[in-house]
């Protein structure tokens, strides 16, 4: 009897860590959620699950058009894989200021710091 229990345990739990969920990605300041290979991520990055950014109110990129069957896939365990063929991605070594100014618009100014804020911010 024993036996049977921890079997179902097992079986349950393997169960539990399988659960498949497909990730977005939005920027900082955007409405809008993306695939990861969508020219407008190309400074800023955050994942979600495709149900969370939809119940935070972002709605899909009109230019990638994020779907359930074209997104990443990631397993409870953390590995992700992609529903199609990846692109290799250009590294850059200095972006555009994440501050605003006075008057509320976005630094114009580059920066290489790691915070993404440039001397003056």
């Amino acid at each position: 009897m024993n036996f049977i229990k921890n079997i179902l345990f097992i079986i349950l739990f393997t169960v539990t860590t399988s659960v498949i969920a497909q990730s977005v990605y939005t920027t900082k300041t955007g409405e809008k959620y993306h695939k990861s290979s969508c020219k407008y991520l190309r400074y800023s990055k955050k994942e979600y699950t495709l149900v969370k950014a939809v119940q935070l109110g972002f709605t899909a990129c009109s230019v990638c058009k994020p779907t359930k069957s074209n997104t990443a896939v990631t397993n409870a365990n953390g590995f992700t894989s992609s529903n199609q063929s990846s692109t290799p991605s250009r590294s850059t070594t200095a972006k555009q200021c994440t501050g605003k100014t006075q008057a509320g618009k976005r630094c114009k100014r580059t920066t290489k710091n790691s915070n993404g804020r440039c001397y003056q911010h």
